[in-house]
């Protein structure tokens, strides 16, 4: 069986975390499987490399940007293969130039378009245990390029797909996917499996087990996965097509303090005019989530909507030029908010769920500014002083 496995940062942070994860890797080699290994660089290496390059230059290039992250990556490979070594295991460290991982050519932020499987064949028909970098690849003219947050998530679940493993498993400090946040609402449940759409909404709402562009992969080519913990031996949760757990009506409930309200006050009341905005921001590459706009008055309307935080200033930008021409009459930010959702597909063929969430944070004294709603999740934005009470209270509604 080939598997695929992928360590974040915090599991290979130090000498004894190395040896911990290299116990578990040589455990399943050894069980008879074929290994092929992501990391993460170790610990905050990244934040480190990050301030570095600050100190020489703020304003340094995304390409550089790019050429000095990547050797996080790189150190944790090859000292995680120098445990291995220790066992006696045969492996070899690559990085992804060596793998000939191929990317677009947005330097920070870019997109796996097709791996080389010819050298990762190569090694594992030697029964060696292939450890590679995650979080990187290259570009047409073999630059260096990251893939953003949660890259070595996407790098596992995009290895998997090419070499179409068996398996693929995701090792976090977390020993699965919870109905909530743990360490914010003591009462959350683990769950055995969840679906590719829910733990993908749940990952795009604020939920930090998984990324969301690995879930996306993952779903695109039918990789099962796996989420376990890296700290300590015990079953996991895990994320595939279709599960067994048709009679759970709730998932999961997420929190997003990420998250800032755009208000444009006194728009012109004719046909374009979201357009007008829109086309500007998607050109941007600003992803809008939450919209609300009102009801024509006076000739005039107001649309709101929600973006990420840090996107916020880049937003301002984008639309100052509507009050400079006198296209509106304000524009009104406020990132002192935040998203609650509610997970589950199973929600779409059960009426009352809208209005028993909104009783809780009722309940619980929490206005509601905004709501969003899909087939499977409910999203309300609230003040961001209420997140965790929130969060709690639409929890303890649902899930017993």
């Amino acid at each position: 069986m080939l598997v695929v496995q992928k360590f974040g940062g915090s599991s290979v942070a130090n000498a004894e975390r190395l040896d911990y994860v290299a116990g578990i890797i040589t455990e399943s080699y050894r069980a008879g499987n074929d290994m092929v290994v992501v990391v993460s660089a170790q610990g905050d290496t990244t934040d480190e490399l990050i301030e570095k390059a600050m100190e020489v230059n703020p304003n340094a290039s995304k390409r550089e940007m790019d050429m000095l992250l990547t050797a996080g990556e790189q150190m944790s490979a090859s000292l995680l293969a120098m445990a291995i070594e220790k066992t006696g295991c045969p492996v070899v460290s690559l990085a992804s130039w060596q793998i000939q991982i191929h990317t677009n050519s947005n330097h920070g932020n870019a997109r796996i378009k097709n791996i080389d499987t010819d050298r990762l064949t190569a090694e594992l028909s030697k029964k060696n245990i292939i450890i590679v970098t995650g979080f990187q690849g290259i570009n047409r003219f073999d630059d260096i390029t990251t893939l953003g947050r949660g890259g070595s998530d996407t790098s596992a679940v995009a290895l998997a797909a090419a070499l179409k493993a068996d398996k693929c498993q995701i090792f976090t400090d977390v020993d699965g996917v919870y109905t909530a946040d743990p360490r914010i609402v003591k009462s959350a449940k683990k769950l055995n499996e969840i679906t590719y759409d829910e733990m993908l909404e749940l990952a795009t709402l604020g939920a930090k087990v998984l990324h969301n562009r690995s879930v996306e992969m993952a779903k695109k080519y039918n990789v099962e996965l796996e989420v376990l913990s890296s700290m300590k031996r015990c079953d996991g949760t895990i994320v595939r097509e279709v599960t067994r757990m048709e009679k759970m009506l709730i998932r999961g409930v997420a929190k997003d303090d990420d998250v800032a309200r755009v208000s444009i006050v006194g728009l012109k009341d004719e046909p374009g005019v979201a357009f007008k905005i829109f086309s500007v921001l998607g050109q941007k590459k600003i992803n809008v989530d939450i919209i609300l706009q009102s009801i024509g008055r006076d000739g005039t309307k107001d649309i709101t909507f929600t973006i990420d935080s840090a996107q916020l200033e880049a937003t301002k930008e984008c639309l100052q030029h509507m009050v400079d021409a006198a296209m509106c009459k304000e524009i009104l930010c406020d990132s002192d908010v935040a998203k609650i959702s509610l997970v589950g597909a199973g929600m779409e063929t059960h009426p009352g769920v809208a209005s028993a969430m909104f009783e809780a944070l009722y309940t619980a004294g929490i206005n509601i500014q905004m709501i969003s709603t899909s087939e499977i999740k409910i999203s309300v934005l609230i003040d961001k002083k209420y997140s965790k009470e929130a969060m709690v209270a639409v929890h303890d509604a649902f899930i017993k």
